[in-house]
């Protein structure tokens, strides 16, 4: 092999392996903001930093938004995730099924109003999780009210199985079934079925424009851009 022949082997085979090493600890991009009202935050440790929209959401993330304030969110399988002022979510476990869709994801809904429209995945992959209950998705529109002491889901659309942490559970059928789960003083819990709900996430669509549409999401592909170093055999590679 002359000595060209060896520095384009050498050139492919270290972009090739440094390229797969950087998506391999990159943290997966795994959905984009597509409304942002006011204050949205990426949470970091003590702080965090404002997301804007066409920003990547990424995997194991929480984002928290301020007072006044609203985003709409899009997963890959396009997904809708609109959150009112004062909410905080964690995307707590993502498991791909392909690069438009997930096999397994668990949403944690800490606090706050939350509008969920179910995208292109398996139903069965996801899992939304508040305090207090697990709700389970069948082809759904579901706005969810997470407080301390209390979780109200109602159903718009679709179906859902809503159960508290104990597994009491109530199947929701029907637009407008709400599920109120309730905790005491004591630790008990309590979940009981309404078709009167005394809450939806209607109240909140009017913060930010395009914060109760839905849309599809465009492109999921992560980008990065590897720095270079030298190689012990004096090859430059990207790291």
């Amino acid at each position: 092999m002359n000595w060209r022949n060896y520095i384009l082997a050498a050139l492919t085979i270290c972009v090739s392996s440094q390229t797969d090493a950087a998506f391999a600890q990159a943290p997966a991009r795994i959905g984009e903001a597509a409304v942002v009202q006011n204050e949205v935050i990426r949470v970091s440790g003590s702080g965090g930093t404002q997301i804007n929209v066409g920003d990547a959401v990424l995997r194991n993330e929480t984002v928290r938004t301020g007072a006044a304030s609203a985003t709409r969110l899009v997963m890959i399988d396009s997904t809708n995730l609109s959150l009112g002022a004062n909410s905080s979510i964690t995307l707590d476990r993502t498991v791909f099924n392909d690069e438009r869709s997930y096999k397994d994801v668990t949403i944690r809904m800490t606090t706050g109003a939350f509008r969920f429209v179910t995208g292109h995945s398996d139903k069965n992959a996801y899992k939304i999780t508040t305090g207090l209950a697990t709700i389970g998705i069948r082809g759904t529109i579901l706005d969810i009210l997470a407080q301390r002491g209390r979780t109200t889901v109602v159903l718009q659309d679709g179906a859902s199985r809503v159960c508290t942490l104990n597994f009491q559970c109530i199947e929701l059928t029907q637009p407008g079934d709400t599920a109120i789960i309730t905790s005491s003083a004591n630790g008990g819990v309590t979940i009981r079925k309404s078709n009167n709900p005394p809450w939806t996430f209607a109240s909140n669509c009017g913060a930010a424009a395009g914060l109760c549409t839905t849309t599809e999401f465009a492109d999921a592909s992560p980008t990065f851009t590897p720095a270079m170093i030298e190689d012990p055999n004096g090859i430059l590679c990207g790291r």
